[in-house]
């Protein structure tokens, strides 16, 4: 078959599986997408951005001499990636870390936003890592 007639199928049929989606399935669709990409971007790009994050903090004269390390954030309720973060702390405590758990909660009418260090890439079976901070927050926008 001509390459033509493929590229003629595939959009053929990704117009009908985009408009056969309903809104909710291409929410869902559309937050697992991201959420892969944003681990890929963390993922390929974490040293770069951890060495960045020193070199700002240094910049500014608050360079730290702790170890540090860029992490995935994971969203509690489904486990989604949703951006990244510095962690800080010894570096047997940093090399335990491998991403940090983001909790959100309204407590007195004010929007909370936790981040704890974490032992696994999960929402299941996880442990925070004790002696390590998150010293910064990346939000990658896509």
């Amino acid at each position: 078959m001509s390459n033509k007639k493929w590229i003629a199928i595939a959009l053929t049929a990704g117009f009908i599986l985009g408009n056969a989606m309903t809104p909710v399935n291409a929410g869902i669709f559309d937050k697992v997408l991201k959420g892969g990409l944003v681990g890929a971007v963390v993922d390929a790009t974490a040293p770069q951005i951890d060495k960045a994050i020193n070199a700002l903090t240094a910049k500014h004269g608050l360079a730290s001499t702790y170890a540090t390390k860029v992490v995935p954030i994971v969203a509690f309720g489904d486990g989604s990636r949703a951006g990244a973060a510095q962690v800080s702390g010894p570096q047997e405590l940093v090399d335990q870390c491998q991403a940090a758990l983001q909790i959100e909660q309204t407590i007195l009418g004010v929007r909370c936003m936790v981040l704890i260090p974490i032992d696994k890439v999960a929402i299941k079976n996880i442990n925070r890592v004790q002696g390590v901070g998150v010293a910064a927050q990346i939000d990658i926008k896509l």
